[in-house]
């Protein structure tokens, strides 16, 4: 069955063949669903964001120990790693527009929630309602995420890299601003409002995308994750995905008492280090999206060259031991803006490289196998963000965090040296094939 969408975007996109207008030229649809994608990712990691620079203290102050705090934040990785499976698998059942509606409303409700937490009696009672608002809202937010990229692909499917690297823009800047955001109003007006505030706006904006949005109908597919991950490309892709993933969230965990214990800054400094590390990637994104969509063949150079990028980069950010070097405020400044930049480069062209593995696998095109990849990069995504706080935090404790960055590099390195061995193996292989071929079709029928 073809979707409602695709008569649309076929009517809407009938020009003649001879220009080039259809690749350059959004519809109304394409217009729309950009910019309602673009205002669900912004406000979806405000809220995401928000948390970091006061809920930790108000969560002590509450009863919760430091490690109960940071499986709160654990736990969000977890529950967002399951829907994001489950949410890709079943997307066509359940509707891509409802799901990415629904899961903007839970989210919404779940924002606001938290923001009604500080009511709740210390102790036992108020961690378990964190953990069940926080479980919640990562299923949610999984369904909003694993359905906007299958949306993407769908409604932009000549311009996938280009189209995630602009929206990459607006996630950079909720990262960014939410945690000024919430430090501010919570400052200002207290606990609740942070939340309250924030929540009611992603709540305003469901209707807003009932209208907006197209509705997109397929058939389910037969294939299954299992098949996607016998691909050993796509399998390595996803090991990098993981080891970026697992960066930022060691970054996130690590890096603040790391820096105010060895430089003297304030949390507002690092604050704005965490700004440097953003900003490149929100800057570079759109540029490099543009890139690897008029040159495909590029996506794995690319993600190699990133991963590599940010691999040394992870070295000198302690520095590494090894290397000797004194740790200085400026060259930690200067990594963390080349990991921003190359994370661009590593992530941006993952995605449809492992839609392009997918049809070349023999899946079908279609909403289907578009969620299925949407499930599979948010799930490893997330795989990164529950390992890196987890396992770098351990390696901080127990021995210091430039091991620990060390640790983190050297996995980054791992990942980008493996995928780039496969990649030149197949492309030695295809050649040979091809010679093979031409050899044949040299050798007489007949000899004299």
């Amino acid at each position: 069955m073809e979707a409602q969408v695709d008569s649309q975007l076929t009517a809407e996109n009938s020009i003649p063949t001879e220009t080039t207008e259809t690749n350059t030229r959004m519809t109304r649809i394409q217009a729309l669903t950009l910019i309602s994608i673009a205002s669900v990712n912004f406000s979806s990691m405000i809220c995401y964001s928000i948390l970091g620079p006061f809920f930790p203290n108000e969560a002590v102050k509450k009863g919760a120990s430091q490690t109960v705090v940071g499986l709160i934040f654990g736990c969000y990785a977890v529950c967002n790693l399951i829907g994001s499976m489950v949410m890709g698998k079943y997307i066509v059942q359940i509707g891509a527009k409802f799901m990415l509606i629904a899961g903007l409303f839970v989210s919404s409700v779940c924002t606001i929630l938290f923001g009604l937490l500080d009511r709740a009696p210390s102790g036992a009672p108020f961690i378990t309602l964190c953990f069940i608002v926080r479980s919640m809202d990562a299923v949610g937010f999984a369904a909003a995420m694993t359905s906007t990229f299958a949306m993407t692909a769908k409604i932009f499917p000549n311009n996938v890299a280009t189209v995630l690297g602009s929206l990459e823009v607006f996630a950079g800047l909720g990262l960014i601003l939410g945690p000024p955001i919430g430090g501010w109003f919570y400052q200002s007006f207290g606990y609740e409002v942070p939340f309250l505030l924030l929540g009611c706006v992603l709540l305003v904006m469901v209707p807003f995308n009932i209208y907006v949005l197209p509705s997109i109908e397929a058939e389910p597919s037969k294939d299954s994750f299992v098949r996607l991950l016998t691909n050993g490309k796509v399998v390595l892709i996803c090991f990098v995905l993981v080891t970026i993933s697992s960066g930022l969230g060691f970054i996130d965990a690590t890096l603040s008492l790391f820096a105010m214990k060895t430089f003297g800054l304030s949390s507002g400094y690092v604050g704005l280090l965490l700004i440097g590390l953003s900003l490149p990637y929100c800057l570079a994104s759109p540029l490099i999206g543009y890139f690897t969509d008029k040159y495909p063949v590029t996506r794995t150079g690319f993600t190699v060259t990133g991963a590599v990028i940010t691999a040394v980069c992870f070295f000198l950010l302690g520095p590494a031991p090894f290397l000797h070097i004194p740790s200085q405020l400026w060259l930690m400044v200067l990594m963390l803006s080349l990991i921003g930049f190359s994370l661009g480069m590593t992530a941006i062209p993952t995605f449809p490289e492992i839609i392009s593995c997918a049809h070349e696998q023999g899946f079908e095109e279609g909403l289907s196998t578009l969620g299925m990849v949407s499930g599979l990069f948010g799930a490893f995504w997330s795989t990164g963000m529950f390992y890196g706080p987890i396992v770098g935090g351990l390696i901080t404790q127990r021995l210091n965090f430039e091991w620990a960055a060390t640790v983190q590099g050297a996995m980054g390195l791992l990942s980008a040296l493996l995928l780039l061995a496969y990649s030149l193996f197949k492309r030695r292989q295809q050649r040979l094939r091809v010679n093979d071929q031409q050899a044949d079709e040299n050798t007489p029928l007949l000899n004299d």
